[in-house]
């Protein structure tokens, strides 16, 4: 019965840590891109007289980056 007890108990645990790691995730995804975002906004001042080229650039470049890590973390949290 012991047993049986402390595997109800990892189940809540299990469950809340994964939510707190996939808090984490998204926030870490929201501060990527808009860092890039900043980046692109900085590179469109210094560089290309206010166009928006590198703004889209470095968005997209952002959002590719956050993905390819939240792919990588949800695999890692899988493999738990």
């Amino acid at each position: 019965m012991a047993s049986n007890k402390n595997n109800k108990d990892q189940g809540p645990k299990k469950q809340l840590k994964n939510a707190a790691q996939l808090s984490g995730i998204a926030i870490q995804m929201g501060v990527t891109i808009y860092l890039f975002v900043l980046l692109g906004k900085w590179l469109d001042t210094k560089y290309n007289n206010g166009d928006k080229l590198f703004i889209i650039i470095m968005t997209l470049l952002g959002v590719g980056i956050s993905l390819y890590a939240v792919l990588k973390q949800i695999n890692r949290i899988n493999n738990n």
